[in-house]
């Protein structure tokens, strides 16, 4: 309760003299990492995510399923627009760190990528995708009303008689300054508590550090001289979930195998930390990554309106694709610490 009256405090005095505008995410200093409590007591910011798929059994196939995309300037897809997602947005900064809570219902909780089963006779791919999101930041604050229409755009479209192609890609339009993204997958990076620590230019999506860091787990992708689809009949996964090797093992019909085996990252791969839950139909990740990496692809945080740096979120739901965004351009702005006699107390 103390430090819900002490925040409130120091926004009524910030407010005094800045302008509290509803399209930014506010931060205030802490001298520590923020606690549960100090999460219950932050300052929230709904940003809400319009367009995607929601997740169901078997969605029959549409001619028109993206054809919005090309009729709106944000990243929609499906012929039918869903309910919008309100995402629950908090945030603290300390000396060294920024940290960013989100939080949004998903009924359906899905961490494991083309995850693996026994029936009892064979190894069978459940098909899934996994829930996940991107934030794209504006690096140096170019691009005006950004979004992430700056950076998404449909590759391939084309219908033909019944049939329907194209597929979404994040890339620049035309050549203009990167774009920092991190994008967390709640199967593939969310199990090793990360973010992956990525950038956006006119050639697509490139992690901040060169190489492939999702591999799937697959005897077909290790033996390609195998005849037949990844995933598909007669395939099988290599390792178990603590990565030991599965021949020579005893499955039963209870037996699972992850669908993707993931690298851990190293140096500017891992700047963005990710602790995840999914609980009560509802998935809370909290991010921190330092102010300044010192890197020109990553933001750079500081105190103060004219530091604040403008984004954009999307989110998926059991697809690599179909997935909702943030239509209104959005800000994070570093509360500078006004009173300092308060900020001791």
């Amino acid at each position: 309760m103390l430090v819900r009256l002490l925040i409130l405090l120091t926004l009524c005095l910030l407010c005094a003299c800045t302008d509290m505008e509803p399209d930014r995410l506010y931060a205030i200093k802490l001298d520590h990492a923020p606690t549960v409590q100090d999460w219950a007591a932050a300052l929230p910011k709904t940003v809400t995510v319009k367009g995607g798929r929601i997740n169901k059994v078997d969605p029959l196939p549409e001619i028109d399923q993206d054809t919005v995309h090309t009729s709106t300037a944000s990243c929609h897809h499906g012929s039918r627009l869903p309910v919008p997602v309100p995402i629950d947005m908090r945030a603290y900064y300390t000396d060294t760190d920024i940290f960013l809570r989100l939080s949004w219902s998903d009924p359906t909780r899905n961490d494991n990528m083309r995850g693996w089963y026994f029936d009892g006779n064979a190894w069978k791919s459940r098909g899934d995708f996994e829930d996940g999101f991107g934030i794209l930041w504006d690096i140096e604050g170019k691009y005006p009303d950004f979004t992430c229409s700056y950076a998404c755009h449909l590759d391939d479209f084309g219908v033909s008689g019944q049939s329907f192609r194209g597929h979404n890609r994040m890339k620049l339009f035309k050549q203009g300054p990167k774009l920092d993204l991190w994008n967390w997958k709640a199967g593939r990076t969310g199990h090793l508590s990360f973010a992956d620590d990525r950038f956006v230019d006119q050639d697509g999506m490139h992690g901040d550090l060169p190489g492939e860091l999702f591999h799937p787990n697959s005897l077909r992708q290790v033996r390609p001289e195998l005849a037949g689809e990844i995933f598909g009949e007669g395939d099988r996964p290599v390792y178990d979930y603590d990565g030991n090797a599965l021949d020579g093992q005893v499955v039963t019909i209870f037996s699972r195998a992850p669908g993707y085996l993931t690298d851990r990252p190293v140096a500017d791969r891992a700047d963005v930390v990710a602790r995840s839950t999914w609980q009560d139909g509802r998935w809370t990740v909290i991010l921190r990554r330092a102010l300044n990496t010192g890197s020109s692809r990553d933001a750079r945080f500081a105190p103060g309106e004219s530091a604040a740096i403008s984004f954009g979120i999307s989110l998926m739901d059991n697809s690599l694709y179909e997935h909702y965004a943030s239509t209104v351009s959005q800000t994070l702005v570093l509360l500078p610490v006004a009173d300092k006699t308060l900020s001791q107390e």
